[in-house]
Order: structure tokens, then sequence, then C-alpha cells
């Protein structure tokens, strides 16, 4: 029987530097609770927020899809052929199927993800779909410092679209793209998806619709938090609630208590007052001058920029010397 050799290699990046218990535990002792938004993504919170992608008022994923179909001729150009292309937070991959279908000539791509089965499962679909292409999948937490495999290409571009750069603090954010930058030297690339500021009603739509599916998704944090670490949460004592801040700039999800209540999390107790707010999400939204200012200040030259016929959404391309 003959053997088709793989062109999937996996790696392990990084290991997490904290335990889910212990910095849960400590957002919820803070004076203002809060819980990461990394937390949302059991198995559930994957499906709902896929569910979320598809809702009439959730524009962005079909919009940044929408900017990649049109231009991605454009933006593989940028790029360029001896590259490889990395991914953060790569999921199922589906966004970069676009950009592959116009990059016929690139060698390596590099999925990186904290969730390692998905990882790997989505990575071998990938490998097959495109036998050419090296795919070194890298189970990481792209947030934190990582490792990856030597590769052949002569430079590097990360590919990190969804506008997650919009869930960092301006801090994370900033160490974030210096990590990015240092990352890429010398004269690798950054293409980026970014969400605009735009009308108030449309935000506050986008993550309060008219299924209910964005509350599903907030509250299922507590459904994994029950399940994780013993907690003893009643999701109707939960009340989610999001809302567009002009002042900050940035849309907020939380989750608000109907009552005075104590909850068990494993060993330990957690007391809310009724109206006491567990802040899951921050969404922040720029100018295309705004990130550009944040990029350049990271060490990133702006190159392109790419948005709908809205300016509801953005894509731009930075470089590093």
């Amino acid at each position: 029987m003959k053997t088709v050799k793989s062109n999937v290699h996996y790696h392990v990046g990084n290991e997490p530097e904290t335990d889910m218990y212990s910095e849960v535990l400590n957002g919820l002792r803070a004076e203002k609770k809060t819980i990461s938004p990394k937390y949302f993504y059991d198995k559930k919170g994957s499906e709902l927020f896929e569910a979320i992608t598809m809702l009439a008022e959730y524009y962005p994923t079909r919009t940044e899809l929408f900017i990649l179909n049109k231009y991605r001729d454009e933006m593989a150009a940028a790029i360029g052929t001896d590259t490889a292309l990395v991914e953060f937070g790569s999921g199922s991959s589906e966004k970069v199927r676009t950009l592959l279908e116009a990059m016929p000539e690139l060698k390596e791509y590099v999925p990186i993800d904290i969730s390692k089965d998905f990882l790997y499962q989505s990575a071998r679909a990938l490998s097959i779909e495109y036998p050419h292409l090296n795919v070194h999948a890298v189970s990481a937490d792209y947030t934190e410092k990582f490792e990856v495999p030597k590769l052949a290409s002569a430079s590097k571009a990360v590919f990190f679209p969804g506008s997650t750069i919009g869930n960092f603090e301006p801090h994370e954010r900033i160490n974030f793209l210096k990590m990015t930058a240092d990352f890429l030297k010398p004269n690798g690339g950054l293409l980026i998806g970014v969400d605009m500021k735009k009308d108030h009603a449309v935000l506050n739509a986008a993550y309060n619709d008219s299924k209910g599916i964005t509350s599903q998704f907030n509250t299922n944090l507590l459904n994994r938090l029950n399940r994780e670490l013993l907690a003893d949460f009643n999701l109707e004592n939960f009340h989610h609630h999001a809302f567009y801040h002009a002042e900050k700039g940035r849309v907020e999800m939380h989750l608000v208590s109907l009552k005075n209540q104590t909850i068990t999390i494993g060993s330990e107790q957690v007391t809310f007052a009724e109206g006491e707010t567990i802040h899951t999400e921050n969404s922040y939204k720029f100018t295309i001058e705004e990130f550009q200012d944040i990029a350049a200040g990271c060490g990133f030259t702006p190159k392109k920029v790419w948005v709908d016929e809205k300016n509801w959404f953005s894509m731009h391309y930075l470089m590093v010397e």
C-alpha cells in the first residue's frame, strides 16, 4: 500500500501561564467583577458565536468577508510569495481560505490556536484541501510569548481577522502589537481586521440581537463555570446587558445580578449585590487614523487599508522593518 506523506505538523507553542480557577476567582473578587472573554469559547460558546456571525444585526463577519473577497488579490500581492502565513486564533481556518485561493504559490501556513483538538482537526482538513502547503499547527495562547518551528520562507505575515484586536484593553493592545512586531522582524507584515466607529444604533443592535443569541452566548459563560469549576450560578438570576460607551469608544458586555446572592465556586464563595455586574467583554471601535497611530507607535508602518462601502469595517496591512 502506498503511504501518503502528511503535509501537516503539530507543535506546542506555549503552555498557559495561569489556571482558569485562579484567574476567574481573582476577577470575581476584584472591586469591579470581571471575567476574561477568552472563557466564552467552550464547545457550546463556540457554536453560539458561529450562530451570532449569521445574525442580520451582526455585521462584522459578513462585512470582513466581503472585504476579503473583493480585495484578496491586492492583499496577496502585499503579503508576497516567499512568506509564511501565520494566523492568530485560527479556529476553523475559514476566512484564511479566501486568502489561500489568491496565493497558490504560498508554501507555509501556521495556524495558532489555544484549542488544541479543534486546531488539529482544522489543520488536517485544510492540509487535505491544499496539499502543496506545509501546515504547521501550533497550539498556543498567542497573547503570550510563544514559539513556532523553524520556517523555510524568507519572512512571515500574520493574519489576524475578526476584529479581535478590539477585545484588548489599551495597555494589552500595545503589548500585543509590540510583541507581534518583534515576532515579525525582519520585514514581516500584519493583515488585521479592525471594526470601525459608526452609528450607535448599529453597534447596540449588533450586541443585543432580536433572537437573544448574544444573551445566550454571554450567560453560557456561567454554565461553563458551573461545569468546569464546580460553581452554582443560577442563570435565571443574571441578565445580559450590552451597550456602546461613546466616551470610551467601546461596546461593553455585562452580566447583571438580578438579586443579592452568594455564589459558590469550588470551595470559595463570592457575593453579589442586586444590580452588580460581571464585565465579560469590551469591543473597542476605531477610526482608520486612530488605529494606524496606535500601530505606528508599536513599530509598524501602515501600508494599505481596505474598507467596505459603508465604512463599517477595515482591514489594514502593516509592515515592520
